[in-house]
């Protein structure tokens, strides 16, 4: 069994998507990051960087329990434990990985400053907000050029990649990023927003 710890949060999303998908079973234990109980001691015991989502596999190696945080760390651990939705062809494999660093280190953290510095900041600092939100802008734009010559971010297989991207793209309008220069992506989370799991996953975590 997994215990998932987790909030209606871009990157919270990713994990039940995946669980879903694989037909896992898994147990929902919301994490209220705007009451901030992800700093209580109980949390900070799983993850003491104090964030969600975090994972506690049951049966992890050995047959021992295993926490796993950071959500691209939990969406290689679950896809590799399952063997499904990272590629085995060596190429798109790359790409999968390629593909799921990007969102990790480049669209997430992109998006998530822009709408910081737009909606949340105690002042509003121009110099924030040009750079993020045109950041926001261009980590599409990227996105899009991908999805213009590929049907999924790994080729012509769905995988994990997919998956952890939805999040943002989910949750677009908090960047204020659209799809008015990204019509590829546009295409691509339509198919995505298709999927029953997506459905399943953002119900499960209220979404």
């Amino acid at each position: 069994m997994i215990e998932l710890y987790a909030f209606a949060t871009p990157n919270s999303v990713k994990v039940p998507v995946l669980l879903e998908e694989l037909g896992a079973p898994y147990e929902f234990h919301q994490v209220n990051v705007r009451a901030g109980e992800q700093k209580t001691p109980e949390h900070l015991a799983r993850n003491p960087n104090g964030k969600v989502p975090v994972i506690v596999d049951r049966d992890g190696p050995g047959g021992e329990p295993l926490t796993v945080v950071e959500s691209g760390a939990i969406m290689v651990y679950l896809a590799e434990k399952f063997g499904r939705f990272i590629p085995a062809d060596p190429v798109a494999r790359v790409r999968c990985f390629e593909w799921l660093m990007f969102q990790a280190a480049g669209l997430g953290p992109m998006f998530g400053q822009s709408g910081y510095f737009l909606k949340l900041a105690p002042e509003k600092v121009p110099a924030a907000i040009d750079r993020f939100h045109a950041e926001a802008k261009r980590n599409m734009r990227v996105l899009d050029g991908r999805l213009a010559e590929a049907e999924w971010l790994a080729g012509d297989e769905y995988s994990i990649a997919d998956m952890a991207t939805f999040g943002w793209i989910w949750r677009r309008a908090f960047a204020e990023v659209d799809f008015s220069e990204a019509p590829n992506v546009e295409r691509w989370f339509g198919a995505m927003e298709a999927r029953p799991a997506i459905g399943r996953a953002i119900a499960a975590i209220g979404g």
